[in-house]
Protein backbone atom coordinates (compact mmCIF):
# COMPACT_ATOMS: atom_id res chain seq x y z
CA UNK A 1 0.00 0.00 0.00
CA UNK A 2 2.63 2.23 1.04
CA UNK A 3 4.78 1.61 -2.69
CA UNK A 4 1.31 2.16 -4.27
CA UNK A 5 0.36 5.42 -3.20
CA UNK A 6 3.73 6.95 -3.11
CA UNK A 7 4.22 5.83 -6.52
CA UNK A 8 0.90 6.65 -7.68
CA UNK A 9 -0.41 9.48 -5.78
CA UNK A 10 -0.26 13.06 -7.06
CA UNK A 11 2.14 15.22 -5.07
CA UNK A 12 0.36 18.04 -3.51
CA UNK A 13 1.50 21.21 -4.45
CA UNK A 14 3.78 23.36 -2.01
CA UNK A 15 5.42 19.84 -0.80
CA UNK A 16 8.26 17.72 -1.91
CA UNK A 17 8.15 14.05 -2.83
CA UNK A 18 10.18 13.43 -0.09
CA UNK A 19 8.13 15.14 2.34
CA UNK A 20 4.82 13.20 0.43
CA UNK A 21 6.65 9.34 1.18
CA UNK A 22 7.00 10.31 4.82
CA UNK A 23 3.37 11.24 4.96
CA UNK A 24 2.58 8.07 3.45
CA UNK A 25 4.55 6.04 5.46
CA UNK A 26 3.30 8.06 8.90
CA UNK A 27 -0.15 7.27 7.30
CA UNK A 28 0.08 3.48 6.65
CA UNK A 29 1.78 2.48 9.77
CA UNK A 30 -0.99 5.01 11.74
CA UNK A 31 -3.34 2.74 10.54
CA UNK A 32 -1.96 -0.48 10.73
CA UNK A 33 -1.32 -0.58 14.89
CA UNK A 34 -4.74 1.21 14.84
CA UNK A 35 -5.46 4.22 14.07
CA UNK A 36 -7.50 5.58 17.27
CA UNK A 37 -6.59 4.61 21.13
CA UNK A 38 -8.70 1.58 22.16
CA UNK A 39 -9.37 1.75 25.69
CA UNK A 40 -9.66 -1.27 28.46
CA UNK A 41 -13.60 -1.12 29.21
CA UNK A 42 -13.63 -1.71 32.96
CA UNK A 43 -16.85 -1.03 34.59
CA UNK A 44 -16.72 0.05 38.47
CA UNK A 45 -18.60 -2.04 40.83
CA UNK A 46 -18.37 -5.36 38.41
CA UNK A 47 -15.33 -7.97 38.80
CA UNK A 48 -13.48 -7.71 35.79
CA UNK A 49 -10.37 -10.06 35.02
CA UNK A 50 -7.23 -9.17 33.07
CA UNK A 51 -4.76 -12.16 32.76
CA UNK A 52 -1.39 -11.58 31.60
CA UNK A 53 0.78 -13.49 29.41
CA UNK A 54 4.35 -13.71 28.35
CA UNK A 55 8.24 -14.82 27.67
CA UNK A 56 10.33 -14.50 30.67
CA UNK A 57 11.80 -11.08 31.22
CA UNK A 58 9.38 -9.11 29.34
CA UNK A 59 8.63 -7.01 32.28
CA UNK A 60 5.04 -8.66 32.81
CA UNK A 61 5.71 -8.06 36.95
CA UNK A 62 6.06 -4.26 36.43
CA UNK A 63 3.59 -4.34 34.13
CA UNK A 64 0.93 -6.04 36.36
CA UNK A 65 1.62 -3.46 39.27
CA UNK A 66 2.06 -0.87 36.54
CA UNK A 67 -1.72 -1.28 35.63
CA UNK A 68 -3.02 -1.81 38.79
CA UNK A 69 -1.58 1.56 39.56
CA UNK A 70 -3.00 3.13 36.75
CA UNK A 71 -6.95 2.02 37.13
CA UNK A 72 -6.04 3.11 40.68
CA UNK A 73 -5.49 6.18 40.02
CA UNK A 74 -8.30 6.73 37.82
CA UNK A 75 -10.78 5.62 41.09
CA UNK A 76 -11.11 1.63 40.43
CA UNK A 77 -9.96 -0.98 43.69
CA UNK A 78 -7.76 -3.25 41.81
CA UNK A 79 -5.47 -6.24 43.32
CA UNK A 80 -3.21 -8.64 42.37
CA UNK A 81 -3.23 -12.80 42.10
CA UNK A 82 0.20 -13.96 41.87
CA UNK A 83 -0.11 -17.06 39.77
CA UNK A 84 3.93 -17.79 39.01
CA UNK A 85 4.55 -20.84 40.49
CA UNK A 86 7.95 -21.48 38.59
CA UNK A 87 10.08 -18.39 39.10
CA UNK A 88 11.81 -18.10 43.09
CA UNK A 89 10.94 -14.69 44.39
CA UNK A 90 8.25 -14.32 41.79
CA UNK A 91 5.43 -13.69 44.58
CA UNK A 92 8.13 -11.17 46.30
CA UNK A 93 8.56 -8.98 43.70
CA UNK A 94 4.68 -8.69 42.80
CA UNK A 95 4.37 -8.22 46.80
CA UNK A 96 7.39 -5.35 47.01
CA UNK A 97 5.63 -3.62 44.09
CA UNK A 98 2.28 -3.75 45.32
CA UNK A 99 3.03 -3.01 48.81
CA UNK A 100 4.37 0.27 47.82
CA UNK A 101 1.54 1.64 45.82
CA UNK A 102 -0.48 -0.10 48.79
CA UNK A 103 -2.57 -2.69 46.77
CA UNK A 104 -3.84 -5.56 47.81
CA UNK A 105 -2.07 -9.04 46.89
CA UNK A 106 -3.12 -12.89 46.54
CA UNK A 107 -0.48 -15.62 46.20
CA UNK A 108 1.66 -18.66 47.63
CA UNK A 109 4.93 -19.05 47.32
CA UNK A 110 4.35 -22.95 48.14
CA UNK A 111 1.78 -23.65 45.71
CA UNK A 112 2.41 -25.63 42.48
CA UNK A 113 -0.61 -25.12 41.06
CA UNK A 114 -1.40 -21.99 39.32
CA UNK A 115 -5.28 -22.89 38.17
CA UNK A 116 -5.76 -23.11 42.25
CA UNK A 117 -3.90 -20.31 43.27
CA UNK A 118 -6.13 -18.00 40.95
CA UNK A 119 -9.14 -19.40 42.34
CA UNK A 120 -8.79 -19.00 46.15
CA UNK A 121 -7.37 -15.39 44.99
CA UNK A 122 -10.63 -14.63 43.32
CA UNK A 123 -12.70 -16.06 46.41
CA UNK A 124 -10.53 -14.28 48.23
CA UNK A 125 -11.19 -10.38 46.75
CA UNK A 126 -15.33 -10.17 46.57
CA UNK A 127 -15.21 -6.88 46.98
CA UNK A 128 -12.90 -5.87 43.85
CA UNK A 129 -13.25 -4.13 40.38
CA UNK A 130 -10.25 -5.28 38.43
CA UNK A 131 -8.57 -8.61 39.41
CA UNK A 132 -4.90 -8.82 37.34
CA UNK A 133 -3.42 -12.21 37.30
CA UNK A 134 0.30 -12.47 36.95
CA UNK A 135 1.38 -15.45 35.00
CA UNK A 136 4.19 -17.29 34.52
CA UNK A 137 7.03 -16.26 32.01
CA UNK A 138 6.36 -18.67 29.05
CA UNK A 139 8.92 -19.37 26.33
CA UNK A 140 6.72 -20.32 22.75
CA UNK A 141 9.20 -23.72 22.95
CA UNK A 142 7.38 -25.09 26.33
CA UNK A 143 4.63 -27.03 25.61
CA UNK A 144 3.79 -28.11 28.93
CA UNK A 145 3.59 -23.56 30.31
CA UNK A 146 1.33 -23.28 27.17
CA UNK A 147 -0.69 -25.65 28.08
CA UNK A 148 -1.09 -25.14 31.70
CA UNK A 149 -1.46 -21.12 29.94
CA UNK A 150 -4.49 -22.58 28.09
CA UNK A 151 -5.69 -24.37 31.10
CA UNK A 152 -5.88 -21.25 33.08
CA UNK A 153 -7.59 -19.58 30.63
CA UNK A 154 -10.08 -21.60 30.61
CA UNK A 155 -10.79 -22.03 33.85
CA UNK A 156 -10.53 -18.55 35.43
CA UNK A 157 -12.60 -17.10 31.89
CA UNK A 158 -10.55 -13.85 31.94
CA UNK A 159 -12.68 -10.78 30.63
CA UNK A 160 -8.96 -10.03 28.54
CA UNK A 161 -6.07 -11.63 27.91
CA UNK A 162 -2.88 -9.08 27.41
CA UNK A 163 -0.13 -10.05 25.85
CA UNK A 164 3.07 -8.31 27.29
CA UNK A 165 6.07 -7.71 25.05
CA UNK A 166 9.16 -6.67 25.36
CA UNK A 167 9.72 -3.43 23.04
CA UNK A 168 13.33 -4.57 22.21
CA UNK A 169 13.01 -8.08 20.84
CA UNK A 170 12.44 -6.49 17.04
CA UNK A 171 11.49 -9.10 14.74
CA UNK A 172 11.58 -11.94 17.44
CA UNK A 173 7.96 -10.39 18.45
CA UNK A 174 6.22 -11.95 15.77
CA UNK A 175 6.78 -15.98 16.29
CA UNK A 176 6.01 -15.35 20.34
CA UNK A 177 2.41 -13.56 19.56
CA UNK A 178 1.74 -15.98 17.17
CA UNK A 179 2.45 -18.87 19.25
CA UNK A 180 0.83 -17.22 22.62
CA UNK A 181 -2.61 -16.09 20.22
CA UNK A 182 -2.80 -19.68 18.90
CA UNK A 183 -3.07 -21.08 22.56
CA UNK A 184 -5.34 -18.14 23.87
CA UNK A 185 -6.68 -15.29 22.11
CA UNK A 186 -4.84 -12.34 22.84
CA UNK A 187 -7.27 -9.33 23.19
CA UNK A 188 -4.38 -6.82 24.32
CA UNK A 189 -1.20 -5.65 23.85
CA UNK A 190 1.28 -4.01 25.83
CA UNK A 191 4.82 -3.26 25.31
CA UNK A 192 7.45 -2.94 27.49
CA UNK A 193 10.56 -0.95 27.56
CA UNK A 194 9.79 2.17 25.35
CA UNK A 195 11.89 4.10 27.34
CA UNK A 196 15.24 4.02 25.44
CA UNK A 197 16.46 3.43 21.89
CA UNK A 198 14.14 0.56 21.22
CA UNK A 199 11.40 2.40 18.97
CA UNK A 200 9.34 -0.80 19.34
CA UNK A 201 9.26 -2.15 15.57
CA UNK A 202 8.96 -5.73 17.17
CA UNK A 203 5.18 -4.23 18.51
CA UNK A 204 4.25 -3.78 14.57
CA UNK A 205 4.99 -7.82 13.83
CA UNK A 206 2.46 -9.03 17.15
CA UNK A 207 0.12 -6.64 16.28
CA UNK A 208 0.11 -8.31 12.89
CA UNK A 209 0.39 -11.64 13.73
CA UNK A 210 -2.66 -11.16 16.61
CA UNK A 211 -4.89 -8.65 15.18
CA UNK A 212 -4.73 -7.80 19.03
CA UNK A 213 -4.54 -3.78 19.12
CA UNK A 214 -2.06 -2.04 21.17
CA UNK A 215 -3.63 -1.16 24.80
CA UNK A 216 -0.59 0.09 26.69
CA UNK A 217 2.91 1.19 26.58
CA UNK A 218 5.70 1.22 29.22
CA UNK A 219 7.85 4.13 29.62
CA UNK A 220 9.82 3.50 31.91
CA UNK A 221 10.85 1.51 35.25
CA UNK A 222 8.52 3.65 37.88
CA UNK A 223 5.07 2.25 38.82
CA UNK A 224 3.66 5.28 37.07
CA UNK A 225 5.72 4.88 33.62
CA UNK A 226 2.60 3.88 31.87
CA UNK A 227 0.20 5.09 29.44
CA UNK A 228 -2.11 4.64 27.06
CA UNK A 229 -1.20 3.64 23.26
CA UNK A 230 -2.11 6.55 21.29
CA UNK A 231 -1.04 4.96 17.35
CA UNK A 232 -0.14 8.08 16.08
CA UNK A 233 2.47 9.50 18.72
CA UNK A 234 3.84 6.10 18.62
CA UNK A 235 4.45 5.90 14.93
CA UNK A 236 6.00 9.77 15.48
CA UNK A 237 8.49 8.22 17.94
CA UNK A 238 9.02 4.84 15.62
CA UNK A 239 10.01 7.22 12.55
CA UNK A 240 11.96 9.60 14.84
CA UNK A 241 10.03 12.57 13.75
CA UNK A 242 8.50 13.45 17.19
CA UNK A 243 4.84 14.34 17.41
CA UNK A 244 4.36 14.32 13.38
CA UNK A 245 0.29 14.33 13.90
CA UNK A 246 0.68 17.98 14.56
CA UNK A 247 3.86 18.72 11.45
CA UNK A 248 1.01 17.62 9.42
Amino acid sequence: RMEERALKEKVPPGISRREHVIKVVYEELTRFVGEKPVPIKIEPGKKQILMLVGIQGSGKTTAAAKLARYFQKKGLKPALICADTYRPGAYAQLQQLATRINLPIYGDPKAKDPVKVVSEGLKYFTDKDLIIVDTAGRHKEEQELIKEMKELEKKIKPDEVMLVIDGTIGQQALIQAKAFHDATPIGAILVTKLDGSARGGGALSAVAATGAPIKFIGTGEKTEDIEPFIPSRFVGRLLGMGDLETLL
